[in-house]
């Protein structure tokens, strides 16, 4: 019994923990960080999404040894947000004002490592989180270019309880930069593999607690 409920619970966390590691990215009050500021600071957007993601991927698919439970923690996040899109859509918002990011396919290439180097765990740590660095700011940009600029949704409908230093400004990126894409790749792919590292750590300390 105890086993069945601690392989359950996990199981559930799974779900809880993508769904409020979503809220890092949509929410936070009134206040869009994805639309409002994907231009601005699209490289801050990249490395924490790209953390964010591998942390919680590689802990929950070392944990169950099955590739393919990253891709289901991400499916989890997108469902969730599109769940939330739909609502501020239902509140009178246009469609465009949340811009969902994509996580599937940078865990795919985690689980595709996983399982390509035979659950090696130290491979999906360092390739696998090199790949979601490198990958999730291309397929965001992409993402991006699909929708209306974020900005004017930004402008055209303001956040009541926003604070001013958070109010969104013109992009400057060829003044300090000149390809965010390039440089979110970059920097994700560096610290990818570290918070990687700690996800398989906190593997090994809930072992340690489940066999306490």
């Amino acid at each position: 019994l105890m086993v069945w409920l601690r392989r359950t619970t996990h199981y559930l966390f799974i779900v809880v923990v993508a769904v409020n590691s979503t809220l890092l990215t949509i929410n936070a009050g009134d206040y869009i960080f994805y639309t409002d500021w994907a231009w601005t600071s699209f490289v801050v957007f990249s490395i924490s999404q790209s953390t964010m993601l591998v942390v919680g991927a590689i802990y929950y698919m070392l944990f169950t040894g099955v590739p393919g439970t990253a891709t289901y923690y991400a499916t989890i996040m997108t469902i969730y947000t599109w769940v939330a899109k739909g609502a501020w859509f239902a509140l009178g918002y246009p469609y465009d004002f949340i811009a969902v990011p994509v996580w599937i396919p940078s865990a795919m290439l985690l689980d595709l490592t996983y399982w390509a180097t035979r659950r090696n765990k130290h491979a999906a740590i360092i390739i696998g989180g090199t790949l979601v660095g490198l990958s999730l700011p291309l397929f965001n940009m992409i993402n991006l270019l699909l929708v209306r600029d974020p900005l004017e949704m930004a402008f055209k409908y303001p956040r009541p309880t926003l604070p001013p230093y958070m109010t969104p400004i013109e992009p400057q990126v060829g003044k300090f930069y000149n390809s965010p894409v390039a440089l979110g790749s970059g920097a994700g792919a560096v610290l990818s593999v570290p918070i990687a590292a700690l996800g398989a750590k906190l593997n090994t300390w809930t072992y340690r607690w489940k066999a306490a």
